[in-house]
């Protein structure tokens, strides 16, 4: 089993920026694909970027491309996720989420399924 924490969520005004960690604890001799989604309020959980553990292969979802960047420490075994330019629209809850890493994605990236574990959330507010 593998532990999750994400912390570093927060208030920020329209424009700024924010940064929020995911750091894994319990067995992390296993190698790990990363990835960060987010729930609105009254909205379904929506995939946000993902990191493959290999190559630190990286995706993102199209609102996203451009402002956000998620990156790996894997020394640390925690990833990151860099916010710019926020808007209201990014106000939500985010999950870090892992898979154990294979080479192959039999699910999508972008899908909930494809991860073994789940962070609790941290909030994220952005005021207008």
């Amino acid at each position: 089993q593998v532990q999750l924490l994400e912390s570093g969520g927060g208030l920020v005004q329209a424009g700024g920026s924010l940064s929020v960690s995911c750091a894994a604890s319990g067995r992390t001799s296993s190698n790990y694909d990363m990835a960060w989604f987010r729930q609105a309020p009254g909205k379904e959980r929506k995939f946000v970027a993902a990191i493959n553990w290999s190559d630190g292969f990286t995706i993102y979802e199209g609102s996203v491309k451009g402002r956000f960047t998620i990156s790996r420490d894997n020394a640390k075994n925690t990833v990151y996720l860099q916010m710019n330019a926020l808007n209201s629209e990014d106000t939500a809850v985010y999950y870090c989420a892992a898979r154990i890493h294979r080479s192959a994605w039999a699910i999508p990236p972008g899908r909930e399924q494809a991860y073994d574990y789940w962070g609790q959330g941290t909030q994220v507010t952005v005021s207008s």
